[in-house]
């Protein structure tokens, strides 16, 4: 075979693109997906989805080539019990790696008995694991007018749960943000547009750690 310089030009053509698509498969290979299944919180409450955090931490991903996907499931007022109806068919749809469970807020606000936020909690992570899902839990705070002992029960079920179940706990992630009035909206309770930047720097890392430990 005589070997032109258009041959060689086509056949280094030819290797490069297997070479970038070797590459393409192997990044998407080690790329995991994380479900996030949250309220308001997660929902990006009161502006459109894509000033959310969860929206911002992802279009941050794609942007920096990080091996991390995010799908939000999250919905405004969801509550633990509506969560566990949805999750079946959001894991059938969404093969993920990472389950990140964002929930309760609203459970807590409408006075429901810890041990069936707890029951919920528990079936949606024993679900998740049964298809091999790992599953982090997100801590979440109510305001504090729903008197010391519920308010003490209720903050506690989620490190316990972590601990019991042996899935990841992470703090609550507008901890420091849920006390300044310039970060929330009029409500008290979701944070603003401006916080959702916030959240997301600090998610960025926090989940890219979780699913890289």
């Amino acid at each position: 075979m005589i070997v032109t310089r258009k041959t060689g030009y086509y056949v280094f053509s030819l290797l490069l693109v297997l070479l970038c698509l070797t590459i393409n498969t192997k990044a998407r290979a080690n790329t995991k997906s994380m479900l996030i299944l949250g309220d308001s919180l997660s929902a990006a409450y009161g502006m459109t989805l894509e000033q959310g955090w969860v929206s911002l931490t992802e279009q941050h991903y794609r942007d920096n080539n990080k091996p991390l996907y995010l799908i939000n499931a999250s919905i405004s007022g969801e509550t633990s019990a509506g969560a566990l109806r949805r999750l079946p068919d959001l894991l059938a749809e969404h093969p993920v790696d990472w389950l990140l469970i964002e929930l309760g807020g609203n459970d807590g606000l409408q006075g429901q008995a810890i041990n069936s936020i707890t029951d919920n909690l528990t079936a949606m992570v024993q679900l998740a694991k049964q298809q091999g899902i790992q599953v982090a839990v997100m801590q979440i705070r109510i305001p504090p007018n729903y008197g010391k002992r519920y308010t003490t029960a209720f903050e506690s079920l989620y490190k316990t749960l972590a601990e019991q179940q042996q899935i990841n706990y992470l703090p609550f992630f507008i901890e420091d943000i849920a006390t300044q009035s310039e970060l929330m909206q009029n409500d008290g309770i979701h944070p603003n547009q401006q916080a959702q930047a916030l959240i997301s720097r600090r998610m960025q890392q926090q989940l890219l750690e979780l699913v890289e430990d």
